[in-house]
């Protein structure tokens, strides 16, 4: 199956797609995007839209970029501390069992159900 390289960048009202050696089409939506690139490919080629599949490419400002990259690399870092704060809770539970105190007050403590102390210590 051939892929289809699709660039995609805002002017104006619209979104351009540009499709290296078909051609450029435009659309109103991203949600239009893979419609009307599909479109473009069918009609400069001939090509049936299921024979052929699109890799999109969104071109944004680089300071657009520079924010979602930091979005991401932040959700990563709070992913990991979630991660690392649910086994110290783990451990917290298992410890407080270990030392005798009843689930219902372990759950207190923590600021979870009875059940859900029992799921930690466990």
């Amino acid at each position: 199956m051939k892929t289809y390289q699709a660039s995609v960048e805002r002017d104006g009202k619209f979104w351009l797609i540009h499709i290296p050696g078909i051609g450029v089409t435009q659309a109103r939506h991203l949600r239009e995007l893979d419609e009307m690139a599909r479109d473009l490919v069918v009609a400069m080629t001939g090509e049936t839209p299921d024979s052929f599949s699109l890799e999109v490419t969104t071109r944004l400002p680089e300071e657009v970029q520079e924010h979602l990259r930091k979005a991401a690399q932040l959700r990563a870092e709070s992913s990991r501390t979630q991660s690392e704060a649910a086994a110290e809770i783990r451990i917290a539970a298992r410890q407080l069992v270990d030392a005798g105190l009843p689930l219902r007050d372990v759950g207190k403590l923590l600021g979870v159900s009875y059940q859900r102390a029992h799921q930690l210590a466990s």
